[in-house]
């Protein structure tokens, strides 16, 4: 179901939205990312809504964790020390994206799964290092479960991303 989902996403905002000018011309917008909440408390936490409009490439990242991506089997590093594995998922997450032509700028939405919910004030303290301003200007879920992909991981986190296309400003 959620691969189905995943596909139909991609098909709807893989289109290309082009407005008429006033000469009759198409031309394609920028990509605009506008966040805001719906909620007073939500003012703390990050945005709650956001929304993006405009031609962009779509780029998710499921289950980014502190994998040694370099091993032969799935080799966790920082076992027992949650803020550095964070600290490599994020590190990971920012190589993915670049080589994606993409930035953390260009996050709209994250999803972190962690096995033990008192680490959210360390996992904060990771997204504050690694957005500095602009980390609070994504949607977020934070979720906490009994078991993560492999043995020793304390995190995982989901990433989507929009990159303008080639050709449209921000």
């Amino acid at each position: 179901m959620r691969k189905t989902l995943t596909v139909m996403m991609m098909a709807f905002f893989s289109v290309v939205f082009i407005q008429p000018t006033a000469s009759g011309q198409t031309t394609s917008p920028s990509v605009k990312k506008k966040g805001y909440h719906f909620s007073k408390w939500g003012n703390q936490k990050g945005w709650e809504v956001v929304s993006v409009s405009g031609p962009s490439k779509m780029i998710f990242l499921s289950g980014v964790g502190a994998e040694d991506e370099n091993s032969t089997g799935p080799t966790i590093l920082h076992l027992g020390d949650f803020e550095g594995q964070c600290r490599y998922a994020i590190d990971k997450i920012k190589r993915i994206l670049a080589r994606e032509g993409a930035s953390m700028d260009d996050i709209v939405k994250i999803v972190a799964y962690v096995t033990d919910i008192r680490s959210e004030g360390d996992y904060g303290a990771c997204l504050n290092d690694a957005f500095g301003d602009t980390g609070r200007h994504t949607v977020h879920t934070f979720l906490n479960i009994s078991q993560l992909a492999h043995p020793g991981m304390l995190l995982e986190i989901d990433v989507t991303a929009m990159e303008p296309t080639k050709g449209s400003s921000r």
